[in-house]
């Protein structure tokens, strides 16, 4: 059908013709139009197989297009390379705010991330290794690198910990979180929990784990209006969040990360932070390689800011061009690294260190870089014994200890 082809958005568009017409006419276009052209676009973008039309996401053409145009222009001369790798870290951060601000998902930031890792690792072999100065164990150590970094990837893609959901088709775990529910409100409402008085520890169940706690009727209702989430219909455990961009409930929500597309919780935490880790040593190391390679006889860090007659030769000026957006990335992928590794020696996540920011329940350490709640600190070797554990199985415990 119509649908099926790119053309078809020139056809049968009412928004297009309307805001083609105003924009000859010079008046302005009505507030919306330009979201609709866009998902109209979005809708149709379509290519032709075999088994019928595949539509493919408007966000993944991007980075596959621009990225290269860029890094080629930006090598032609100096100037244009300090212009457009400035400007390129302004788009993305305004790209971001405009997909945060609409709560929608992107695959725009795993697209460039991927397409920059195999573009840098396309020019790395055509343009630095056929000059000999770099050993086959040295391609194969990079390349060693890029690939754990990909497999740990697919795991944090995973499962974050979702919670299940009532929304979904499997009804049973939603039944007795609503029952849970509704047994703690009733129980609050006919003062079941104050009639030990005051001071005297209750238990509280959460997902069948008991947990003791001295609580007031009025505290004890307020907890269990923050345990119950309205959305999934499903009783949060400590420490769980609701992701609006995923619209599911996560066990020890982190936050929702852009790059990876998924949240990061408990089941894939550690793989994120494996993520992390083995993109920075890989980028660094190419890096270096790649200096090596154009800047003969330079220390590394002083040829990132000064390699003589560079821009002479067309294909070195690329390669600084792409080391210097290497860098770039690498930059704000290592600062991301960095507030992981702080939150979890202090065991806090970033949701929890927000909401400490806009409760003003925490405070700042290490020039402001880390927020410690206080909450679930337990020192540096627990908080990492702790978060080394994620995602394995909770041991067993006997009724004797339950009791």
């Amino acid at each position: 059908g119509e649908r099926a082809h790119l053309v078809a958005v020139l056809c049968d568009c009412q928004d297009l013709d309307e805001g083609c017409d105003r924009l000859l006419t010079c008046r302005s276009l009505p507030p919306g139009m330009l979201e609709r052209i866009a998902d109209t676009v979005s809708d149709r973008f379509r290519i032709p197989w075999f088994t019928g039309a595949v539509k493919v996401n408007v966000s993944l053409i991007p980075p596959l297009v621009l990225l290269p145009v860029f890094l080629h222009v930006a090598a032609l001369h100096f100037l244009l390379a300090f212009v457009i790798l400035t400007s390129l870290p302004i788009v993305v951060l305004w790209y971001y705010y405009l997909t945060h601000r609409r709560k929608e998902q992107t695959l725009f930031f795993l697209s460039l991330g991927l397409f920059s890792l195999g573009y840098m690792y396309y020019v790395f072999l055509r343009e630095v290794v056929p000059q000999g100065h770099v050993h086959h164990a040295q391609v194969a150590l990079l390349t060693c690198g890029l690939v754990l970094m990909l497999v740990a990837l697919s795991r944090a893609k995973r499962d974050p910990g979702y919670l299940p959901s009532c929304t979904s088709n499997d009804k049973s775990p939603c039944q007795g979180s609503t029952e849970l529910l509704s047994r703690k409100v009733l129980g609050i409402a006919n003062g079941l929990q104050g009639a030990a008085g005051p001071g005297v520890p209750s238990s509280r169940v959460v997902n069948g784990d008991t947990k003791g706690y001295s609580r007031t009727p009025a505290e004890g209702s307020a907890e269990a209006k923050e345990d119950w989430c309205p959305k999934c219909q499903v009783v949060q455990p400590a420490r769980a969040g609701h992701c609006r961009l995923c619209g599911r409930c996560v066990r020890r929500l982190d936050h929702h990360c852009v790059w990876i597309n998924s949240c990061v919780g408990e089941q894939n935490h550690q793989a994120f932070i494996l993520v992390l880790s083995f993109f920075l040593l890989t980028a660094v190391y190419g890096i270096m390689l790649t200096l090596n390679t154009i800047c003969r006889g330079q220390a590394i860090f002083l040829a990132l800011f000064y390699c003589p007659g560079v821009y002479s030769d067309y294909s070195s000026a690329l390669l600084f061009t792409c080391v210097w957006y290497c860098t770039i990335v690498t930059s704000g992928m290592g600062y991301i690294l960095l507030i992981q590794l702080l939150n979890i020696s202090y065991n806090v996540t970033e949701r929890e260190a927000r909401m400490a920011l806009r409760d003003n329940t925490g405070r700042r350490l290490l020039g402001g870089l880390v927020v410690d709640t206080g909450q679930y600190n337990r020192g540096f070797l627990c908080n990492w014994g702790q978060f080394l554990s994620l995602g394995s199985p909770a041991p067993l415990r006997s009724a004797e200890d339950v009791v």
